[in-house]
């Protein structure tokens, strides 16, 4: 059995971290308050731009526009969306997961990193980091989003890449947190036919004035939303992790200082009979 300095030692350095981890679960407790207040508002927006314009190119016809057709590069451009910090249970690395444990091969993807952590992750695993955009995540605002899909979408016009994807954690409630993996462009077939299905009206889309002009104005907005949405889903989803994961860190922490308790209520125990043993026999001896 360690001895009573030891457990007292050891009991001290828990009750040290318990109490960081409690300040940590407090702070993004608050945070999450905040972000998922801006998830919660930006998801209508994010999921109605998302069925509309993909409900709109189902009717495009064939249109010879640079940003519906399928670029020939087999490269896909992959936005990763983590977090600059850990301690937040599995948040950074179910994401990572998606990507590495995926249909995609590791060869054919640009990785447009936002936040060091999956940056990390998928740069020692031998990614092909294209550009670090990390310092966004801490306060997503909707210009960083722009910035981000104009680079992306030069890269698909110029035939750099032929594909666009985002991962990124969806945030259902406080508890739940889904990462998940959107296709942005092109449309793939199956999609289109699927929202044609769902329209009565077969007519296909007219533009006014012209197609180019109004493809050129839609489709940037459409994946600026989507990369924005993204990032704020994300940010409440990487709060809510934490506070889960300093929640039962704390509990934890709880649970092992009341079995330090114990022992060392039992060593002192022994210890006390161990003397009064030695006092006995002691005075046995001299009478």
């Amino acid at each position: 059995m360690a001895s009573m300095i030891d457990i007292k030692r050891r009991k001290g350095s828990i009750q040290s971290t318990q109490q960081i981890t409690k300040a940590m679960k407090l702070v993004s407790t608050v945070k999450l308050q905040r972000a998922k207040q801006r998830a919660e508002q930006s998801k209508a927006y994010f999921n109605c731009m998302y069925e509309t314009v993909t409900s709109m190119l189902a009717k495009t016809g064939n249109l010879d526009h640079p940003y519906l057709r399928g670029g020939e590069s087999t490269k896909k451009a992959v936005i990763v969306v983590t977090s600059n910090r850990g301690l937040a249970g599995g948040y950074n690395s179910n994401v990572v997961k998606l990507i590495t444990q995926g249909d995609l091969q590791k060869e054919d993807l640009s990785i447009y990193a936002v936040g060091r952590k999956g940056k990390e992750a998928l740069n020692r695993k031998g990614y092909a980091i294209v550009e670090d955009n990390s310092d966004m995540i801490e306060e997503p605002l909707y210009v960083d989003a722009m910035a981000l899909s104009s680079k992306v979408l030069e890269a698909y016009t110029k035939g750099e890449v032929g594909e666009i994807y985002l991962a990124y954690t969806s945030f259902k409630n406080t508890v739940v947190h889904e990462p998940t993996l959107l296709k942005l462009l092109p449309v793939e077939a199956e999609q289109k036919e699927e929202k044609a299905k769902e329209k009565e009206n077969k007519a296909l889309m007219n533009f006014e004035p012209e197609d180019d002009e109004a493809l050129d104005l839609i489709i940037p907005k459409y994946v600026t939303s989507l990369i924005y949405g993204g990032l704020v889903e994300a940010v409440a989803s990487e709060n809510g992790a934490r506070m889960q994961a300093m929640d039962s860190a704390t509990s934890n922490a709880e649970e092992m200082i009341d079995h330090l308790s114990l022992m060392y209520n039992r060593a002192r125990q022994g210890s006390i009979t161990q003397e009064l043993t030695e006092i006995i026999a002691g005075a046995n001896a001299i009478s």
